[in-house]
This record gives C-alpha cells, structure tokens and sequence, in this order.
C-alpha cells in the first residue's frame, strides 16, 4: 500500500480507499466488519460511506465497527457524504444549511464520533446557492464537526467555481472530488481533471472497474446473470449490458486489459486498478467488495506495477470519443502553444 496527501491536506490516506456501499445491502454486518478488519489489516486507512447508503445502515456498520475496536479510531480517516434525501419532505434533501446540519449530525450520531474527517457533498445542487453550503462547510470545519471537505459528482466548472468562492470569502477550501473514473469512463479528463489540477483538488474515483465490466465477469454477446449487478437487475441490466456489449471500445479496453494480467499472472481486476491508481490527480482509488474474497484480490493491486509501455497500451486503448469541438485534434492544437514559437 502506498500512502498519499489527502488533496491539498496534510492528512494521509491510502492510496486504495474502502467503499462501504454494498454494507447492509449486499454484505451482512458480519461480513462489512471482516472486510474492514481485513482492509486495515492490509495496511489501508481510508473508509468511505455516505448517509443513503442502504439508508444510514452502512454508517451504522461502521460504527459498531468502531466501537467495538477503539483503538482503530485514531488509524483510519473516516469519509462520508450528505444530500441526496433521507426523507420526503421538501428539505430532506439538497445542500442547504438547514438539510446539511441535520444530515451532518446524524451521520456522526451514526457512525458514534465526534469528527468527520472527510465530508463530501454528494452532487451538485441546482436549488441552493454554493455561498450557502460553502459557508455551512466552512463553520462545520471551525466548530470540529468535520476536519476537511470534498464534492462528489461535479463538474469542472463546478468544482472552480466553489474553489475560487472560498478563497473569495476566506473560507475553508475543498480537498477532494469523487467522481466516476475508470478505462471505460475517462471523459473526466476533458475537464474535471484539469479543474482538479489547477485546484490541487485530490481525485477520489468511484467505480474504479467501470461496474464489473474490468474485472471480467462479463463476456461477448453472453447476457449477464445470477450474482453480478447487471444479472440481478434484468431490465436495466440487460440494457446496460447491451450498450456496452455493442461497443467495440469496451471489448478492446478488456482485450488490453486481459492480455496484460495474463503477462503478470494477475487478475483483470488489479491491472484495471494499477492503472487508475497513477493517473493523474489521483488520491485514492476508492474499492466495493461484497466479501472478503473480492477485497483481497482487489487488494493485490497495491503491488502490481505496470510498465510505462503497458500503461501507454491501456491509455490508448481506451481513448474516450470526442466530437470535432471543444475535445478533438484541431481544437486541442488550438489550445497548445511551442515555447518555441511556431506551428
């Protein structure tokens, strides 16, 4: 395991995160807490949940967790997310003051700490003005409540804008972003990453094995089922499956992928993970297992190391399409400049 700057923050986390979205859905309580006993067994120290995942039961896990092992407490960096609702009424949701103090404390009151080391606004907010949740982050860091915060979901512009009104203001700045990134979804790189960059913003991608598809559970033209999130959701899955089946690009992505984990005697899985690990502005690869069986083996990708010519044949290889404007060829030249001076 490798460890790395939490963003722009003096905190340390590994470079591999837990995400803890399948506790209480897909992994019993029993089985969470041998996934987390085994995480930070590897060496890990970085544990993500959110307030809805499987409707505050996954802080709950993690909590009991925590209580029944005290001494972890002061190991790990907790990360956790508000916003999306918890509830019906109209301010059940959003990243409003008066939803995010609520979901704020409940969400401490959960996972049974005083502190919040990371907290993540979960998406954008079209309804309330960033001011607002700026300033209620910024308070929530003065009064101890949390330590550092992040977004989750933004877009580039998103993302600078909120950096730039912080610094406006004074305020606390954001260290993080959360957002989905893998070989098979790199538009990211059109955009957020560079509004990262220039921020000093710390990448925390979700869905690293762009939804099983890396890790090689799914073959050509043979429709998913039993046990894997497409299988178990035959409508939606099977038109998910579909248009990524019907893609070319995603069958060369997995071909590049295979043909290196077979030179490495290692699992698809890890060398999709190797890769995201190094990209730039990447904190911290944030991993789902459903057991321990599957952290393990995610795990292993901590101690792959690929060559620049594998990593370059993946990078090519997955390539995201763009049309002629604002992301093809030509209008990248236009962007580029020869210290030389020329064309």
């Amino acid at each position: 395991m490798q460890y790395r700057t939490l963003g722009n923050s003096g905190a340390v986390v590994s470079n591999y995160a837990l995400g803890t979205m399948t506790f209480g859905a897909e992994a019993t309580e029993e089985t969470s807490h041998a996934i987390l006993d085994d995480y930070v067994a590897a060496g890990g120290n970085f544990i993500d949940t959110a307030d809805v995942y499987s409707a505050g039961v996954s802080e709950e896990i993690i909590g009991r967790w925590l209580s029944d092992r005290p001494d972890q407490r002061d190991k790990v960096v907790l990360a956790t997310k508000g916003r999306f609702p918890m509830g019906q009424a109209p301010n059940d949701v959003g990243t409003s003051r008066r939803h995010l103090t609520k979901a704020l404390d409940d969400s401490l009151r959960r996972l049974g700490v005083e502190q919040i080391d990371l907290y993540q606004m979960h998406a954008w907010d079209p309804i309330t003005p960033l001011e607002e949740t700026l300033r209620f982050l910024h308070d929530s860091v003065t009064s101890g409540k949390i330590a550092y915060y992040g977004f989750s979901n933004f877009l580039g512009w998103q993302v600078t804008k909120a950096v730039h009104l912080a610094k406006a203001h004074g305020w606390s700045a954001p260290v993080t972003l959360q957002p989905q990134y893998s070989l098979l979804v790199r538009e990211i790189e059109w955009e957020v990453v560079p509004a990262s960059l220039d921020a000093g913003v710390g990448l925390l991608p979700w869905s690293p094995l762009g939804g099983g598809w890396l890790s090689g559970k799914y073959k050509r033209d043979e429709p998913p089922v039993g046990a894997t999130r497409l299988g178990e959701n035959p409508t939606r899955g099977m038109e998910a499956w579909q248009a990524r089946n019907d893609d070319p690009r995603t069958w060369d992505i997995i071909e590049a992928v295979e043909k290196i984990a077979a030179d490495h005697g290692a699992s698809a899985s890890q060398v999709a993970l190797a890769w995201l690990a190094d990209r730039a502005a990447v904190t911290s690869v944030i991993l789902g297992a459903r057991s321990v069986e599957q952290l393990a083996d995610n795990l292993a990708a901590a101690d792959l190391e690929l060559t620049p010519e594998e990593a370059e044949l993946l990078t090519q290889a997955s390539q995201p399409r763009s049309g002629v404007y604002p992301y093809g060829p030509m209008a990248i030249q236009q962007r580029s400049r020869k210290i030389e001076g020329g064309r």
